[in-house]
């Protein structure tokens, strides 16, 4: 197909397509709950597949759930360019998190058909399942199963809140597929709103991703023995409560000790059972996390965490059981990707800065895979994981059209 004229996003298009996904799985006002592998996830999948199938690029779904759009290049058998995100929201979810990586890459196959634009290498939109991890614990599982970090049958054996197993969801909303994972890629590009308030202070339009804060997670299990709130003397309490609630306190105070270098830790979940008045709970399950841009910073968090855990069973005199953690971060982007976002910023005049991530990220995983760089656009205040999220059209499209320009600069070499 000869080229008609330089490609161009198309905001107005663009829209279009964040405000469909807006209809799909309302939660609070302005917000979203579309957790994975959901009605609602499924909905919004299949919308996803459809503007895919107009756009000419084919779809493969891999056993993970994952959807990986391919667009043909001149030279079809070279590893593809690939742009991605999730489409999954937190509970409380916002309508931009995630979802403008995907749809960004879905308007940048777009504006290339409209321009006539053939790339020489073949892209790739892809949406990985599960990056919230708000359903189904730990988060990015998707991309970390695509890359090798879990297992398929780890990974199909997670269970949400209710029992409900990942892979029979999978199955259930038909989106189980047979795809090769793993596949060889050029390059990644994710594109995402900051989720911090850095961007929109200083006025900046871009934010060129050098690194991300290293971070540590855990999932810790407390034991104990039930008993009568009122006879039990102190001394023979076994509270797996007051166990994952010591935890928690402990992890916020760890976070409050780094805080003035940007450290933080994180309260994130307690369960527990019964959790009824009149009786001591003998299960508590906890979900905490610490993380730094300094990585031997975090390391040393990470280390205060793990000893907390033990001193706050000891205090409860309960038994714990770390049941998973998991690490990521750090300076994992590719200094040539980078340099490549930082010169076409450049080139178009965009107000820009170097920034660190302090969220995780499907491109955290797909960085062990392949090289790698992120683009963050501004969000209003930095509010996220909240329904109050806002970007305005102008607030993305000078992070769209980077995401074009080295789209195309990466895919043509």
């Amino acid at each position: 197909m000869p080229e008609n004229s330089t490609p161009r996003i198309n905001m107005e298009r663009f829209w279009s397509t964040i405000e469909r996904s807006a209809s799909i799985g309302q939660g609070r006002p302005g917000g979203l709950s579309r957790l994975t592998l959901s009605d609602a996830d499924k909905e919004m999948r299949d919308v996803f597949a459809e503007w895919c199938q107009k756009a000419g690029l084919e779809m493969k779904i891999d056993a993970a759930g994952n959807m990986l759009a391919r667009r043909k290049g001149r030279e079809d058998s070279l590893p593809p360019v690939v742009m991605g995100s999730h489409l999954d929201t937190q509970a409380n979810g916002g309508r931009f998190d995630g979802i403008l990586g995907v749809l960004g890459g879905v308007e940048v196959c777009r504006a290339l058909d409209e321009a006539g634009h053939v790339t020489k290498r073949p892209l790739v939109v892809a949406n990985w399942t599960n990056e919230e991890g708000a359903r189904f614990s730990p988060p990015m599982m998707g991309a970390g199963t695509y890359v090798g970090r879990y297992s398929l049958e780890w990974m199909h054996d997670r269970r949400d809140d209710a029992g409900v197993r990942l892979g029979d969801e999978l199955k259930r909303i038909g989106y189980m597929g047979n795809a090769a994972m793993a596949e060889r890629f050029d390059a990644y590009f994710e594109l995402h709103i900051e989720q911090g308030p850095i961007l929109d202070r200083e006025g900046m339009q871009v934010g060129i991703v050098t690194g991300g804060y290293t971070s540590t997670g855990m999932l810790i299990e407390f034991k104990g023995e039930t008993a009568h709130t009122g006879p039990c003397p102190m001394e023979l309490r076994r509270n797996a409560l007051v166990a994952g609630a010591r935890l928690l306190t402990a992890a916020d105070d760890i976070g409050w000790a780094f805080a003035a270098s940007g450290g933080k830790g994180t309260a994130a979940r307690l369960l527990a059972w019964p959790n009824k008045p009149g009786i001591l709970s003998d299960w508590a399950q906890v979900v905490t996390d610490v993380r730094h841009a300094d990585p031997r910073i975090s390391a040393v968090m990470a280390e205060a965490l793990r000893r907390a855990v033990g001193e706050a069973a000891a205090k409860a005199n309960c038994e714990f059981s770390i049941l998973d953690t998991w690490t990521w971060g750090g300076e994992i982007f590719d200094a040539d990707l980078v340099g490549m976002i930082r010169a076409a910023t450049q080139r178009r005049g965009y107000r820009h800065m170097d920034i660190y991530s302090q969220a995780g990220h499907d491109a955290y995983f797909v960085a062990e895979h392949a090289p790698t760089a992120m683009i963050f656009t501004p969000c209003k205040g930095g509010i996220t994981h909240n329904n109050n999220e806002l970007c305005t059209p102008d607030d993305l499209a000078p992070g769209l059209s980077i995401l074009l320009d080295v789209v195309c600069e990466r895919a043509d070499r």
